[in-house]
């Protein structure tokens, strides 16, 4: 502020000092006035001082005053609302981030890029259409109401503008004073914080954004205001007289003066050319930098290279030059690219556009700055960040088709992307070392470049296709010649880039990965742009377009053929993927042809460049032949991830199939002969294709010769039968498409389309034709709905090919045109076998691959057919024919199928005979082999001589060297066959056809080249042996010998009599599917129905019988060539039978060991067996193999797994499943549950009764408990050490944590963490088990509690290993659970508390036994368990651990149980429990475990009765109180306790049958007869039997009496009332008294159908802790808590929240539902593992972390197996991938 007073200053002052709010009242109504000027004059005032930029930005007063002036005196809050009812908006135009969850819909979207917020998505009605939800990457804005960008279909109506009132002046008067300034102080604080790049480091600008950021948000917040207020904003924002009034500053303050000239300077090097360049350049051309003095490589060996003379071609040179400012807005998005796109920033300019006005002229804006933002781009550290920003602010201006053509013809937007992107491009040319290195004059770009490597140009090429997709504009671009010149240069950067160079001797140092910049290039900046193009290039009126394009197309590739010095040979060991400029030309062709109908002549260019064009695309198929092979083994990996790259379904369309199409139209175009010699050249097997035994070949190896030949066959079939541009409807080639996908291999829904090349422009999202891939998938594949084996691998649903499929439309050379794997294709031929085998089409043998007829050629393409009737093929075929009927080396199966298929392809396909073309100059060296170029007529023609060049060492020289018989007839014979003998020379043919095409006008054509001469170039001079001469007598045809190989292959003399042709025609249809010996059997029929000449030579053949082939002796070769194949098939054949045998060894020892050495011997051994043998158990070590009893020196112990458990205490009362909530009004209570039931009745206890009497009436491990689970197989214990030794030093072993003592079970690899001891024991015990008794109860009673006094004798001695190893595992069981688990008594650690956790493990694997069986022991469902079950050894462990301690026989239960006691006066502080208040399982176990083993059956049973007794009496004590008192009235006086007992079965006490009866079944569940299979109601009888309750053998016609079963020794009437007297007078005795015996099994969380109602819910709900929204929220599908996964904020001592909350509510395991990803994971101690989804999609399929966005649907049989696992405790041995989570979870 001036120093000096004038009145003002005080004016200021003053205001300053008061109340805010009411100086905004004052002087909003100043300025209400008419005559205002004083008004405004305190306001500017007020302003100066207030938003003075010299104070620091953080200071918020200046914030204050802006928001109390602008409301005008009211509350801001309040002024909002106000504002906001002025809301015209019809726009939602809500703007987000990257991460943001939106959706997208395919049927209301006009653009590809259409997106809608959530709220207006679940507003509008979607129901049917294709949507998808998708996480913002780069941020986005909701288009509802957009109608530019979006059809009216899904648009929900928001309040439409017409009815709003107009905004009252007076409510943003103020605003409309105080944003300028408020604006121009935000530009002051950006001018003035900017520092150039090289003085100042990246943080300092983020130090300026931080303080900026109340002023920035505060802009924010107005937008948010409606439009009303971005009106204001807008008018601000694009006013220049304002800008020009406040931008300079005022005259004499200093400060803004600085401010403004740093803006200047930083707009100084906005132009694309700097300052100091133009400088240099000189006056005379100013814009255009002709030779820059600095190399922009930073000197790659280029030295001063020109630049692109950007400037001179760019129609406007401003495009190059410094911007200018005119308004507010232009200078705001100028700093806002200066500090490279602040989120703020751009969510604000964002917030803007629903207002029209602004929204055109920020486009303009944004166009005018365009360059400038991509060279910010090029230097920003943070591209990836800022290439986001972009095109979250781009996308929303160019998808508008409007707005696009508007800017495309006022501010030349076209012109300025191909200018930039050539600027871009050119920062990192290098020369091209293509062809001739020297000389070459051709740049490429370097793909090592970062600009490449990182994908830098992305933001501008997809602005590029974006704008492209709007016909408006295409045909602008199309229209301009000078534009589409530059941008055919700049794909001719891309020509060639990424060469190969074969390394012929070592293997190569660094393999470079740059392939995949290079690959992604090609596809991004110049085939989605073509495709762009394309589509608009559709119809005849367009025919211009195409012509244009075509036509520089030509030459630009001329120019580059020129640059790199090729002329027709190409250089050797070299290729590059990357052709864009052929494609271009080819799939314009390809357009012109099927769509505009332009005639294809009229777009070629002449034979010479024909010629030159297919060289390079012909290299390419060579070369992946060559990868094949292993010859480019040397380069590495990647050189076989380019190879696969190429063919793969993104780029497939853009890449091979171009390229085949362009060979296509150069095949039918050029010569056939011409064409196949440079194949076989190109693919170098020409030395291979002669009729000699022995050859020379020098560019290939041995083992290379083959794969290469059925290469160049396959390619040769390929060519001459793909249609897909030649003829074949958009439905048809999806088909293809389809099939041939699907027959590789079963596919998901999602895979499929994945895989189906799509029309790649990537915004279109369709797939060509006007069926939907949806219809056309139901007409070729199945559904195969998703499969559930419990402890399978989650299956996903599958499409699968149709049977028709199979039979009519398995096409394999589409097949193998679409492998990226080789392996797929034998995986297509596998299923297909399969498929006949099945369907009993073809069952012997190995069936071929199926010949399709094709669709017909498009009648411009007609000339492709000659290559299949040139004699150059013919004599090809021939030729192997001959080497495969006689077995010469390196011929294959694969290669006679082609030369069949290349046959038969011929026949299907004839061409129509030019006559004068017959009259050819008589020298052609082929035109002695065959008459002429049909294929029909020269099938039957016989060959007699052939003359062969072979080495001096071949076989055939030998044989010929005989001179001829003296005879002179005969030698003349001879003599005259010299002279017929063929020569076949392929390069010879080649050359000399090429040189006829050239020198077409020359007269010397004919003898241009002497083919003799040149059959030799292939042999170095001087190499051993020399070449000879030879002639080979061969006297046969091609029919002759596709004969004698159908006899050979069906290794039948005579295999075809001579009438099989009649017989033929009487089965047509046998031919489609079969082997070799069909193929040719169809090739004959076909031959045979075309002409009558074969027909007739057929039969003639077929009447003579030749003698079978014999190998000849002389050839060593042949002899040693059992085809490779047939070798392979063989030891193949072996190797499964090897497997089926082991698998069938090892599945017959697993039954055994299963059945034998199942540890419960009792239950293995027939029990019916009269005699008893006197034996020990024996138990096999699965380690070291022997079989033996357990010794107490050395005990063999059962593999087992502890785990903790808390699935028993997660058991509620009804069957129900909770249900999940999805709305806040929703809520689960976790207080009616197991666990939380029995912890209150402890508690309760522990109240009233002394601790250790109430330890021993309860069972604790319903939370927490210990679960012990066996795999059945036992080891020495010795040996489990060496082995968990072994383990140890074995580092590689992952996946479980050796130091814990896991391992996993040496014979079935099952899971698992400690071994049980087995107790020595002698199968005595069985018998002494069954002997029956008839002592009478009283006297049994006297006998147990006798046994209970022998307390301290048990059998096994302290010391031995035994025992000592009993130790261990009670140590391991005790730290398998938590502390809290264990310590329920007032001290913990004590004896008493020790032996309730030891009991409490006997119940809790009881109670889990029973909950396995379903909760009832009706049905037989555990019989699988029974074996594998290790209750016996436990029980021994825990009882020998048990008897340590003694139970004061005072307290002994047993006495208060069968006999009154006389004095009750006990003087303790505390009484004990009461007998009625005690649990009677938990008494059984404690009774079983503490006597003397092994247990007579009469004990058992004399137990079982007492206990009975108890049992009953809670059940009706329990149901008396529970009387009201006139019910207790009513029984009372009704009559005695006698009757009580005759009426009660008609009373409730019926529920309480199973209640002890389950635990103590499972008891005898190895002692007794097989489980029984009854019905539920019969249940409780059946238990009574087995338990000696009743006489086994009840009438099933009376119904059954629980009471029936009581047996008192002692009057009944006594120990009741006792046990009653010890209730009496206790407080809370009801409770007490009520146990809940009954439990439903335990449930998963009931989880909603439709995905989306969990996730809408969940993923945006804070988090309880932090108060903040998770980025990973999970949910506990066990109680339904709702945790962060790896959440820093909730970490607990180090421990992540779901692991913390895994071992409270778990006992560690946790199942966690992870919001956004839609998986499950299970947490299992220290370890995790990826579960899978239980939500699947339409089509049976995961979504895993949403990314595909469909909706999704609970798969109830998924779920239901989760929960089964939970249940079963198995997750351990079914999944298999698990991995540490270190507490980060």
């Amino acid at each position: 502020v001036q120093s000096d007073t004038s009145p003002e200053c005080m004016m200021a002052a003053l205001l300053l000092r008061r109340d805010k709010k009411s100086t905004a009242a004052h002087l909003k109504s100043d300025l209400n006035r008419t005559d205002n000027s004083s008004g405004v004059r305190q306001l500017q005032e007020l302003l100066d001082s207030v938003l003075n930029p010299e104070k620091p930005a953080a200071d918020t007063e200046a914030l204050d005053w802006c928001k109390c002036l602008i409301a005008g005196g009211e509350g801001f809050e309040e002024f909002c609302k106000t504002v906001r009812s002025y809301d015209n908006a019809t726009l939602c135009g809500l703007v987000w981030t990257a991460n943001f969850v939106a959706y997208r819909c395919r049927t209301c979207g006009i653009s590809p890029c259409m997106s809608l917020c959530a709220e207006c998505f679940n507003n509008g009605d979607h129901t049917g259409h294709d949507f998808n939800m998708f996480r913002s990457q780069a941020g986005g804005a909701c288009d509802c109401g957009d109608s530019n960008v979006m059809r009216e279909t899904g648009r929900h109506r928001l309040r439409t503008g017409e009815n709003v009132p107009s905004v009252p002046r007076d409510l943003i008067l103020m605003s409309e004073m105080v944003l300028p300034r408020f604006i121009i102080c935000i530009i002051q604080y950006l001018r003035d914080g900017y520092t150039e790049p090289d003085t100042s480091t990246e943080r300092d600008l983020q130090k300026v954004l931080q303080q900026l950021e109340p002023q920035i948000s505060f802009l924010e917040e107005l937008t948010k205001m409606g439009g009303a207020m971005r009106t204001v904003l807008t008018k601000i924002l694009t006013n220049q007289q304002t800008f020009k009034d406040l931008s300079m500053g005022q005259e004499e303050n200093v400060f803004a003066k600085k401010n403004y000239e740093n803006y200047l300077s930083a707009l100084k090097n906005s132009g694309l050319v700097s300052v100091e360049q133009k400088a240099q350049t000189g006056a005379a051309e100013p814009t255009r930098g002709s030779e820059t003095g600095e190399d922009q490589d930073g000197g790659q060996s280029i030295g001063q290279r020109k630049r692109v003379k950007l400037s001179s071609t760019t129609k406007d040179p401003s495009i190059m030059d410094s911007l200018k400012h005119k308004c507010f807005l232009e200078e705001l998005l100028f700093w806002t690219i200066k500090y490279e796109f602040p989120q703020k920033m751009v969510t604000f300019l964002l917030n803007m556009l629903p207002d029209q006005d602004y929204k055109i002229t920020f486009t303009k804006t944004f166009v005018q700055h365009y360059a400038f933002i991509m060279k910010t781009l090029m230097k920003s550290q943070e591209s990836d960040t800022m290439s986001n920003r972009i095109v979250h602010i781009s996308v929303q201006l160019f998808s508008n088709e409007d707005l696009a053509r508007h800017v495309t013809e006022e501010c030349q937007l076209l012109d300025i992307m191909v200018t930039v992107l050539l600027y871009m491009m050119e920062s990192c040319l290098i020369k091209s070392e293509l062809q001739d290195e020297e000389n070459s004059r051709h740049v490429v770009v370097n793909c090592s470049e970062a600009l490449l490597k990182n994908n830098t140009y992305w933001p501008l090429v997809s602005d590029f296709i974006n704008i492209l997709s709007h016909q408006s504009v295409a045909k602008k671009f199309l229209e301009d010649h000078s534009l589409l010149m530059l941008w055919m240069s700049f794909v001719s950067f891309f020509q060639g880039m990424n060469l190969n160079k074969r390394e012929l001797s070592e293997h190569v140092e660094f393999e470079s990965q740059t392939y995949y910049a290079a690959f992604a290039a090609e596809l991004e900046a110049c085939a989605q742009p073509m495709w762009g193009l394309l589509t608009h290039c559709k119809v005849k009126e367009t025919q211009e377009y195409t012509k244009t394009v075509v036509r520089y197309c030509l030459e630009t590739l001329q120019i580059w053929f020129d640059a790199i010095g090729f002329v027709d040979e190409l250089a050797p060991n070299q290729v590059t993927f990357h052709l864009p400029l052929h494609r271009y030309y080819a799939m314009f062709l390809s357009k012109a042809v099927k769509c505009q109908g332009i005639d294809l002549e009229s777009l070629l260019p002449d034979q010479e460049m024909l010629m030159r064009i297919m060289v390079h695309p012909l290299q390419i198929q060579a070369s992946l032949s060559e990868i094949h092979s292993n010859m480019w083994v040397r380069n590495g990996l990647q050189i076989k991830g380019q190879a696969m790259t190429y063919v793969q379904s993104h780029f497939c369309n853009s890449m091979i199939d171009p390229d085949i199409f362009l060979l296509q139209v150069c095949a039918s175009r050029l010569d056939p002969d011409y064409f196949i010699s440079s194949v076989f050249e190109r693919f170098k097997v020409v030395d291979l294709l002669t009729m000699a035994s022995v050859h020379q070949n020098t560019v290939l190896d041995g083992e290379q010769e083959r794969p290469m030949l059925e290469g160049a066959l396959t390619f040769l079939v390929i060519l001459s039968s793909l249609r897909i541009h030649l003829g074949m409807a958009d439905d048809e080639i999806l088909r293809a498409e389809m099939v041939s996908q699907l027959c590789m291999n079963d596919r998901t829904h999602s895979s499929l389309l994945d895989l189906i090349p799509e029309n790649p422009n990537p915004k279109s999202g369709i797939v060509p034709g006007s069926c939907s891939f949806e219809e056309m998938l139901s007409v070729v594949a199945d559904f195969k709905a998703p499969v559930f084996e419990l402890g399978g691998s989650m299956q996903q649903g599958m499409y699968t090919p149709k049977a028709e499929v199979w039979e009519k439309e398995f096409d394999p050379i589409m097949v193998i045109l679409r492998t990226v794997y080789r392996r797929d294709v034998q995986s297509a031929m596998d299923r297909y076998s399969a498929f006949l085998k099945q369907s009993g089409m073809h069952t012997t043998g190995n069936p071929w691959p199926p010949y399709k007829e094709r669709t017909p050629l498009h009648p411009c393409y007609k000339g492709l057919d000659r290559l299949l009737h040139c004699k150059t093929l013919h004599i090809v075929i021939f030729t192997l024919l001959y080497k495969i009927w006689l077995d010469h080396s390196n011929m294959s199966e694969h290669v006679l199928c082609m030369v069949l298929y290349l046959i038969e392809l011929g026949l299907d396909n004839q061409v129509e005979e030019d006559k004068e073309d017959e009259v050819r100059p008589s020298e052609h060296c082929h035109d002695s082999w065959f008459p002429g170029t049909n294929l029909l007529s020269n099938l039957h023609h016989v060959i007699n001589y052939v003359r062969v060049r072979v080495p001096e060492t071949a076989p055939e020289v030998k044989r010929e060297r005989e001179p001829p018989a003296s005879t002179s007839a005969e030698a003349s014979n001879f003599g005259q066959n010299v002279r017929e003998a063929q020569v076949f020379s392929l390069v010879a043919e080649r050359r000399r056809k090429f040189q006829e095409i050239i020198n077409r006008s020359s007269t010397e054509a004919s003898q241009a080249v002497r083919p003799k001469s040149s059959s030799t170039r292939w042999v170095p001079p001087g190499t051993p042996p020399q070449l000879v001469t030879e002639i080979l007598e061969i006297h046969e045809s091609m029919l002759s010998l596709l004969i004698k190989l159908h006899q050979k292959l069906s290794a039948k003399q005579n295999s075809l009599s001579a009438t099989w042709l009649e017989d033929m025609d009487a089965n047509p249809n046998r031919h489609v599917h079969g082997d070799g010996i069909t193929a040719i059997e169809r090739i004959l029929t076909k031959a045979a129905t075309r002409s009558h000449q074969s027909k007739r030579s057929i039969q003639e053949i077929c009447g003579k019988v030749f003698p079978p082939v014999a190998p000849k002796k002389n050839s060593p070769t042949a002899k040693k060539t059992m085809d490779k194949e047939e070798r392979r098939q063989r030891a193949r054949e072996r190797q499964q039978k090897l497997l089926a045998e082991f698998a069938s060894r090892q599945k017959s020892f697993m039954e055994t060991a299963m059945d034998v050495e199942s540890p419960d011997t009792e239950a293995a051994m027939d029990l019916g067996a009269s005699e008893v043998k006197e034996s020990e158990v024996l138990y096999d070590c699965v380690i070291c193999g022997q079989s033996g009893p357990s010794t107490e020196d050395r005990p063999t112990g059962l593999v087992v797994l502890l785990q903790a458990s808390s699935v028993l205490g997660h058991r509620c009362k009804s069957d129900e499943a909770k249900k999940l909530p999805t709305t806040d009004e929703e809520r689960i209570y976790p207080a009616d549950t197991c666990g939380a039931a029995h912890d209150v009745r402890l508690a309760l206890m522990q109240s009233f009764f002394k601790d250790s009497s109430c330890l021993q009436s309860v069972s604790i491990g319903w939370d927490g408990g210990v679960y012990v689970q066996t795999c059945g197989h036992t080891l020495h214990i010795d040996c489990h050490k060496s082995y968990m030794e072994s383990l140890r030093n074995d580092q590689g072993m992952q996946g479980f944590s050796v130091d814990k003592g896991e391992f996993t079970c040496p014979l079935c690899r099952q899971f698992a963490n400690s071994v049980l001891p087995c107790r020595p024991g002698r199968s005595t015990e069985v018998v002494s088990w069954h002997m029956s008794t008839n002592k009478k109860t009283s006297v049994l009673v006297k006998e147990v509690e006798d046994l209970q006094e022998q307390l301290g004798l048990f059998p096994v001695s302290t010391t031995s290993n035994l025992s000592k190893e009993m130790e261990l595992v009670i140590k391991d069981i005790k730290n398998t659970t938590q502390r809290k688990y264990m310590d329920y008594g007032k001290n913990p650690g004590s004896p008493d508390n020790d032996f309730l956790f030891m009991y409490s493990v006997a119940r809790t694997n009881l109670e889990l036994e029973l909950v396995h069986r379903g909760g009832n022991l009706c049905s037989g469902g555990a019989s699988g368990a029974a074996k594998r079950s290790c209750l016996n050894q436990l029980f021994h462990v825990l009882a020998m651990h048990m008897r340590l301690y003694s139970i004061d026989s005072a307290y002994n239960p047993w006495t208060r149980l069968t006999q009154p006691e006389e004095n009750n006066c006990l003087d303790d502080e505390r009484p004990e429990v009461p007998m009625l208040f005690r649990d009677c399982p938990s008494l059984l176990i404690i009774f079983v475990l503490t006597m003397p083993q092994p247990l007579r059956k009469e004990h058992f049973i004399c137990l079982v009765r007492t206990l009975y007794n108890l049992q009953y009496t809670q059940a009706l004590a329990a149901l008396s109180a529970k009387f009201s008192p006139e019910e207790r009235q009513a029984w009372s006086t009704s009559g005695t306790l006698k009757k009580v007992m005759e009426i009660s079965p008609s009373s409730p006490y019926y529920l309480y049958h199973p209640i002890i009866c389950c635990p103590v079944r499972l008891l005898l569940l190895f002692h007794t007869s097989p489980l029984l299979c009854l019905p539920e109601e019969e249940e409780f009888s059946g238990l009574a039997g087995c338990l000696g309750l009743l006489d086994p053998a009840p009438q099933p016609s009376n119904p059954m009496y629980s009471a029936s079963c009581l047996d008192w020794t002692v009057s009944a009437f006594d120990l009741m009332s006792q046990w009653c007297s010890e209730v009496t007078g206790l407080a809370d005795t009801q409770t007490l008294l009520v146990q809940d015996l009954q439990w439903a099994s335990p449930h998963l969380l009931h989880l909603p159908d439709n995905y989306n109602t969990i996730f809408q819910y969940y993923h945006k709900k804070a988090c309880t802790a932090c108060k903040k929204v998770p980025k990973d929220p999970a949910l506990c599908l066990i109680c339904g808590t709702f945790v962060c996964l790896k959440g820093l904020c909730c970490k607990q001592q180090g421990i992540c929240e779901c692991v913390w909350h895994s071992q409270h509510c778990g006992a560690a395991t946790g199942i966690f539902l992870l919001i956004n990803a839609s998986v499950v994971i299970i947490i299992r101690g220290h370890r995790f593992c990826l579960w899978g989804s239980v939500y699947l999609d339409a089509h049976g399929e995961e979504d895993r972390d949403l990314r595909r966005g469909k909706p999704l649907f609970l798969c109830v049989e998924r779920y239901r197996v989760l929960e089964q696992q939970w249940v079963s405790h198995t997750f351990d041995h079914i999944n298999k991938r698990w991995g540490p989570h270190y507490n980060g979870l």
